[in-house]
């Protein structure tokens, strides 16, 4: 039992409840002389268990939408991160020192001395999709996904047993089930043979061959949800304009997930022995896209009625624009077996949130 420091002038002193250091609760120190005595609390009795629950993550994607909150939820919860970035200025700027202390930033020279002696990684590193497709930016969408989970599960693989993470958290994609108006995929359906399907499966293969001593969770995402980012943050200043409405047909469906539930899976599966293979990030209840764009309507105030043609995205996007014009219905059905608590089913109750 560890004492702590008292008075000088004290004259007296008992400690009672010994049973307290057993049970990790705080350890009670009674200081003063008689019916005088007053009670003073030691905090510090559970800090070897504190230390035994930390964990060292290493981050690739760590600046985007995505890395930006975990990372910000680790440090919340006193973990000790890794950033692994291409861009140290970048993510200097996003992580700055004074509010990120301890954060350890390293370009790809580096990664190895992260990897080496973490407790898990987790990769979102990804060249976002939401883009007009040329043939070279297609070959990027590809590339930036493959080469970097490649990287990283060659630095795993490459380490010594005892260094060696003991989990990987790997990003994939809805898109790897193609698109349908009609059907209900989870996570044992089948992959599409579109140009995201292909780029998902293999970013998920390379993600694969990882050391089998290594837990894998392969996080397939659908649309992110939050104020600042990923396709809402798009789509709200259109609506502010009074000019918001369906993306073409508005009868794709549309499979999200909000922000702070994404981050809470990625944050569970670093923990739990039981979220392991293909997780679908995706909230309990898609939608069709009409209805998404008239909730959002709804919580902004504005009217949702004026769609947006299929040929003025297309002339915008070109072939990127079967992202937002082809959909599917994603459904979570392993996270609802592994009972994980989504603070957010409904879309009107997440955007209500986001929004608040």
């Amino acid at each position: 039992m560890e004492l702590c420091r008292v008075p000088a002038a004290t004259t007296a002193f008992a400690w009672t409840n010994s049973i307290s250091s057993t049970l990790q609760l705080p350890q009670t120190l009674f200081v003063g002389v008689g019916p005088k005595r007053f009670r003073v609390w030691c905090v510090n009795g559970n800090i070897e268990s504190q230390k035994e629950s930390q964990m060292v993550v290493s981050v690739t994607g760590a600046t985007g939408f995505v890395g930006k909150r975990l990372v910000q939820r680790l440090h919340a919860d006193k973990h000790q991160i890794r950033v692994l970035t291409r861009s140290r200025s970048k993510a200097q700027s996003i992580f700055p020192v004074k509010e990120f202390p301890g954060l350890v930033i390293a370009e790809e020279p580096e990664w190895r001395n992260c990897i080496e002696g973490s407790t898990a990684v987790v990769n979102l590193a990804g060249m976002p999709i939401s883009t007009r497709w040329s043939p070279e930016i297609k070959k990027e969408i590809k590339q930036s996904r493959i080469r970097v989970t490649s990287k990283v599960v060659d630095l795993i693989n490459n380490s010594q047993d005892d260094d060696r993470p003991k989990v990987l958290i790997s990003a994939s994609a809805v898109g790897y089930y193609g698109t349908s108006e009609a059907r209900v995929f989870d996570e044992q359906s089948s992959p599409g043979n579109d140009f995201l399907a292909e780029v998902c499966r293999e970013w998920e293969g390379a993600a694969l061959k990882v050391n089998k001593d290594v837990r894998l969770a392969l996080i397939r995402i659908g649309v992110v949800l939050g104020k600042d980012g990923g396709a809402l943050a798009k789509m709200i200043p259109i609506f502010m304009m009074f000019a918001g409405g369906p993306l073409g047909s508005g009868n794709q469906w549309f499979s999200w997930i909000h922000l702070d539930d994404l981050v809470d899976l990625i944050y569970e599966a670093l923990s739990n022995p039981s979220y392991k293979g293909v997780i679908n990030g995706t909230a309990p209840n898609p939608v069709r896209l009409a209805e998404m764009c008239e909730q959002l309507g709804s919580v902004l105030g504005r009217p949702s009625w004026l769609p947006v043609p299929e040929i003025a995205l297309k002339a915008v996007l070109g072939e990127g624009a079967s992202v937002v014009l082809d959909g599917q219905k994603v459904v979570p059905t392993r996270a609802k077996e592994l009972g994980f608590p989504f603070k957010y089913r409904y879309i009107k109750d997440a955007l209500k949130a986001i929004m608040s």
